[in-house]
């Protein structure tokens, strides 16, 4: 793989911020399902996993736990780190790591409790339906079982 040097991606002079993102990953092995959200876009709607920006001192870790208890409605456990991506989104001047976490569902019930009214629907989705709606995204992702994954991430706090 060739390693393009980042003016050829962004153009000179062109400063991005830095954003993180966290999300949840919640796989139920019975039905081979995902949970999603249905995110609000103006007059349009998308499918992604319960996620959002990462908060001034907060862990990677809380973030996915936050946006997945205001999202989803649920409280979740992380269980360990699915993937981590990057993209430019220079259209709004982001340079985004996007970390996404497995997780089990502790408590709760189905349904929205976000502070910005922008989730729609939430819902489990067979697991070739995400796949299909990942291909399609921006930053694409791929859903395989957790049973498949190692556990990979942990946050050692002040050091």
């Amino acid at each position: 793989m060739r390693v393009r040097p980042i003016f050829s991606l962004i153009g000179r002079g062109d400063c991005l911020k830095r954003v993180d993102v966290a999300s949840a990953l919640i796989f139920d092995e019975t039905s081979e399902s995902v949970l999603m959200v249905r995110n609000k876009r103006g007059s349009t709607s998308d499918w992604s996993l319960p996620g959002g920006a990462v908060e001034p001192r907060e862990t990677l870790e809380h973030a996915a736990i936050r946006e997945t208890k205001e999202e989803a409605g649920v409280d979740i456990e992380v269980t360990g780190l699915y993937s981590v991506r990057e993209a430019f989104f220079t259209g709004v001047g982001h340079h985004a790591l996007l970390f996404t976490f497995t997780a089990s569902i502790i408590n709760g019930e189905l349904g929205s409790l976000d502070p910005d009214h922008e989730i729609v629907e939430v819902r489990w989705i067979d697991i070739s339906t995400a796949n299909f709606i990942f291909s399609k995204l921006s930053v694409p992702m791929l859903i395989v079982p957790q049973s498949k994954l190692p556990s990979i991430y942990s946050f050692h706090g002040n050091v």
